[in-house]
């Protein structure tokens, strides 16, 4: 086998590099929606809050927090990248993006793009920063009928930057993952999107952002990741503590926009990378290192088959 072929992880058997990054591709994309649609290993209250009918096809409640997150890398030339789920107006699709400086105006390329590979290419990672669940929405203008994601509709959380109200990407992936079938192509290219931004945000990505927050069953959720085998055991335990952004920057990423947040991730301090940085209001709901090992002990135990009695057929 060569040396750079993929294997398989976890109980999934999601697809992955020998560095143990996830791999893009269409497979891992399924296996996600299977995940988030499984009700076996997460279900009840730990599915998180939400309406009657939120979870009959919708993805867990980490899920939402997962896909409005995005990271930095640094360029081989020295650049800033920042790569995220963009929204698409024309076609109202998501897509993984990577936003650089070009000359004096930043550009935003589909990381999948020939332009987009070669920004990645040779690049180092820095870190990641958490979703805003509040300010503005990467979908702007959309109008969603009242049946399109169980009666949520995105338009709703496209909140001024100053406005304390729910709204932000995390608010806008709430609505696009209620329905994780094949028919909702919206939430289809979300998924897909993001699993294209996890291979290039490497594996410490979705395990820091479910970290995040120790209510809304995001605990079990991690847990289940690692179990599925779309997060590593290594990643999820991490031995780091998250930075707050500064509020001298929040607002650049509360306007959901890459240019924007590339400002953003250019004035954060990135020295002993990779680094994991939180809005300072839910800093305190970090699950350290050391909690999250014994929340993967104690879900594993109840994952694990019995033991065969002896004398029992």
């Amino acid at each position: 086998m060569p040396d750079d072929a993929p294997t398989t992880r976890g109980a999934l058997g999601f697809q992955v590099t020998p560095a143990g990054d996830l791999l893009n591709s269409a497979t891992n994309v399924q296996l996600l929606c299977r995940l988030w649609a499984d009700r076996t290993l997460i279900k009840g209250d730990d599915l998180g809050p939400g309406d009657p009918g939120d979870f009959d096809f919708g993805a867990w409640h980490s899920s939402c927090h997962l896909l409005g997150a995005g990271g930095v890398r640094k360029a081989a030339d020295g650049r800033t990248l920042w790569l995220e789920v963009s929204h698409h107006p024309l076609r109202d699709e998501y897509y993984a993006s990577v936003t650089a400086h070009d000359s004096a105006a930043p550009r935003t390329f589909a990381l999948d793009s020939a332009d987009g590979r070669a920004l990645v290419e040779g690049s180092t990672l820095l870190g990641f920063v958490e979703g805003n669940s509040t300010g503005r929405t990467s979908a702007r203008h959309v109008t969603d009928g009242p049946d399109r994601f169980n009666l949520w509709r995105r338009q709703d959380f496209d909140q001024p930057i100053a406005s304390p109200l729910e709204g932000g990407k995390v608010w806008e992936h709430w609505c696009t993952l209620r329905d994780l079938r094949a028919s909702n192509r919206v939430g289809l290219s979300a998924v897909t999107a993001y699993v294209s931004l996890v291979a290039a945000l490497g594996d410490r990505f979705a395990a820091a952002v479910a970290r995040g927050r120790r209510d809304y069953g995001h605990p079990q959720q991690l847990c289940a990741l690692v179990h599925a085998g779309f997060v590593g055991a290594d990643a999820a335990t991490w031995e780091t503590t998250p930075a707050g952004v500064p509020a001298v920057v929040e607002s650049l990423f509360l306007e959901a926009d890459p240019a924007h947040a590339l400002t953003a991730a250019e004035k954060l301090e990135w020295a002993k990378a990779p680094r994991y940085f939180m809005f300072a209001r839910k800093l305190a709901s970090w699950s350290p290192a050391k909690t999250v090992k014994a929340d993967l002990k104690k879900f594993a135990s109840a994952v694990k088959p019995p033991a065969r009695q002896p004398g029992r057929s």
